[in-house]
């Protein structure tokens, strides 16, 4: 199976083009510019080096988050115009779990996938790496530093922050021994991760239509919390 991945949720954005579990080719740009400007001329780059086309993939698949809201945004968009032409079968695969595939094979050691969320928050999840494979500790959540700091085990195992949370967790988590930040290739999301876990998910039957995927934040967008904050403030002066 061909899958063609995008990772859009955060500051990078790439592009990944796999066979089953073998890489193709990956894209990656961590230059901070737009997504609405590098992914898809990364995509149709990516496609033309590899020789194939579009008719070459069997799925499309898309981290559809947690994440940066307008990043996620772009990045299903880009998924759906892909696919819905061909009625190509999707993936919308959870961030955080993509990204515990950078580090899955530390057989034995948890792995910590976190997000900087803003307000003293991480998006996160746990997962323990078990033969070669990421198995999830809990849901995907929005959730305190000082709750993460309690809840991560102090057993001897090594855990690892992985995401753009792990130095703000580092910091948080001093003096706490063995957690550990990934190293910086291993750190961050990319479409690698998003394509293995979709991998998974074809293989179930668990696909959806273009038109099905959508985005999980797991917090109302900001703008819409000081929409809320506002009406509780007008009504509380009725």
């Amino acid at each position: 199976m061909n899958i063609l991945a995008l990772e859009s949720s955060a500051v990078a954005a790439s592009a990944a083009l796999t066979s089953e579990e073998t890489p193709i080719g990956i894209y990656y740009q961590n230059s901070g510019q737009t997504h609405s400007r590098t992914l898809l001329p990364m995509v149709q780059a990516l496609l033309a080096n590899c020789d194939k086309s579009l008719d070459d993939v069997d799925c499309i698949a898309v981290a559809v988050g947690p994440g940066s809201f307008t990043g996620l945004r772009i990045g299903i968009a880009a998924a759906k115009g892909l696919a819905w032409p061909a009625g190509k079968p999707c993936c919308g695969v959870s961030t955080l779990e993509a990204m515990a595939w950078n580090l899955c094979h530390m057989e034995g050691d948890l792995l910590c996938c976190v997000m900087d969320a803003r307000r003293n928050q991480v998006y996160n999840a746990l997962f323990e790496a078990r033969e070669g494979r990421p198995l999830r500790l809990c849901p995907d959540r929005a959730v305190s530093l000082e709750d993460l700091a309690a809840e991560l085990p102090d057993d001897g195992r090594t855990v690892w922050l992985i995401g753009d949370g792990a130095a703000l967790c580092g910091a948080a988590f001093s003096g706490r021994p063995g957690i550990r930040p990934a190293p910086p290739h291993l750190r961050f999301q990319n479409a690698w991760g998003v394509a293995r876990a979709a991998l998974d998910l074809a293989r179930k039957g668990e696909t959806v239509t273009a038109e099905a995927l959508a985005a999980v934040y797991l917090r109302l967008p900001q703008a819409e919390r000081e929409r809320l904050e506002r009406l509780k403030k007008q009504k509380e002066t009725m």
